[in-house]
C-alpha cells in the first residue's frame, strides 16, 4: 500500500489569476483544503489549497506558486496527493481506491478472474474495473457486498461471487 493517498485532481484553470478548477475525491468535498498542502505523486512538488468557491462538479482554488493563467493550464490533470498517515483511519469494511488498485480477483471457487485496474464511481455506487486474462476489454464489477464478499488486504486479493455472464 502507498504512503500517497491520491485526494483531488486539478480539471483546468478558472479565470486568468492562476486559480484552477479542482475536483476532490474526499467523502466530504470540501475536506480537501484540511489536508493541505498537497503534493505531487512524485513528491517534487508542493501546493497550499485554498478554496474560493463551489464549482459545477467541484472547487475554484488557488493553489500556492500558481499564480498565472498559464501556470494553471500547465498542470491541467495533475493529481494531488496526502500522506495517509494525515488522512482518517477506515473502519475493517472501507477502503481507500488506490489501496484496491493492483489486487487479484478471484472466483469464490478460487479461479483467478483477473486484476482490479481501476475503481470508478460514476454516482450509482462503486465499480472495480478488472483486467481479465484474455480479454481485450475490461470488465466492470459492482463493488458491493453481494458481489465483492471478501476483500483480504493481507494476502492482496478479492472474492468475487460476480453475477452470471460477466466475464
Amino acid at each position: 500500500m502507498s504512503d500517497l493517498i491520491c485526494i483531488g485532481a486539478v480539471a483546468g484553470s478558472f479565470g486568468v489569476r492562476g486559480e484552477v478548477r479542482l475536483k476532490s475525491f474526499c467523502a466530504i468535498p470540501e475536506d480537501i483544503e484540511t489536508y493541505s498542502p498537497l503534493q505531487s505523486e512524485d513528491g517534487s512538488q508542493r501546493y497550499t489549497i485554498s478554496l474560493t468557491r463551489v464549482t459545477n462538479n467541484g472547487f475554484v482554488a488557488i493553489l500556492g506558486g500558481i499564480d498565472t493563467k498559464e501556470q494553471a493550464d500547465a498542470i491541467k490533470g495533475l493529481r494531488l496527493f496526502a500522506p495517509r498517515d494525515a488522512l482518517p483511519h477506515l473502519p475493517d469494511d472501507e477502503y481507500y481506491y488506490s489501496d484496491l488498485t493492483g489486487l487479484q480477483v478471484f472466483d469464490t471457487g478460487g479461479t483467478l478472474l483477473g486484476q482490479v485496474k481501476s475503481v470508478m464511481n460514476h454516482g450509482a455506487g462503486d465499480l472495480l474495473e478488472i483486467q481479465a486474462p484474455g480479454l481485450k476489454d475490461t470488465v466492470l464489477l459492482p463493488f458491493t457486498q453481494a458481489a465483492v464478499p471478501t476483500v483480504d488486504m493481507d494476502q492482496r486479493r478479492i472474492i468475487a461471487d460476480p453475477p452470471d455472464g460477466l466475464f
